[in-house]
């Protein structure tokens, strides 16, 4: 049967792509397509596999937020290797993604020939960044150095992230499991940083900075 892959995406047509990508082109056979982040877990759970190619950030209950789903899955697979395919375009949400065991990376605006790459290198235990990954991890992020902006600590990019993504101070605390006081003084000291006044500044800013999957 060859390699064994979990493909996660909320796009069928894109999966559909990529599934034919890899089947194609390596000795690999997609053996669960899943499309949420329920049954991601779920097929984790149930389905040996030898590699998992997901998504960051799919629809769909408390687990939507991508790192809090790269958490629950390496909880449950440690040794499972991921490769992740995104929009992302923060230099510091990347590399909170890679310290989250990720071992390959991969924009989607690269050339998904990079994705063949990426299973033979993460398939033999080496890490592999795509082109553009490695160009915005170095640089900081999108359209400059990290310099062109005050630096976020990793918590308050971490509540800017979720805030801008839709969800409320109150929803951010229960699944960081701190207070509500607390995230909203992250929130706060982001925003004076940053010199955001409202949140409507927030959402711009994300957007601008690449900071939403």
């Amino acid at each position: 049967m060859g390699l064994r892959i979990i493909l996660a995406d909320d796009h069928p047509i894109f999966r559909s792509g990529v599934r034919a990508l890899l089947e194609n082109s390596s000795n690999a056979h997609v053996v669960a397509e899943v499309g949420s982040p329920a049954e991601l877990i779920d097929a984790v759970e149930k389905q040996p596999c030898d590699l998992l190619i997901s998504d960051f950030s799919m629809p769909g209950g408390q687990s939507a937020d991508g790192l809090q789903m790269l958490g629950m899955i390496r909880r449950r697979r440690p040794d499972l290797p991921i490769v992740v395919l995104t929009m992302v375009n923060n230099g510091g949400v990347l590399k909170a993604i890679l310290a989250a065991g990720v071992r390959g990376l991969i924009s989607k605006t690269d050339a998904l020939s990079e994705l063949t790459l990426a299973v033979q290198a993460v398939s033999h235990g080496r890490p592999f960044l795509s082109s553009s990954i490695s160009q915005l991890i170095d640089e900081g992020g999108p359209g400059g150095h990290a310099d062109d902006h005050p630096a976020l600590s990793k918590r308050e990019t971490e509540v800017l992230r979720l805030f801008a993504s839709g969800f409320t101070v109150t929803e951010i605390a229960g699944q960081l499991n701190r207070s509500v006081k607390t995230i909203s003084r992250q929130k706060m000291d982001a925003m004076n940083k940053l010199g955001l006044k409202n949140d409507l500044d927030v959402y711009a800013y994300a957007r601008e900075h690449g900071i939403l999957a």
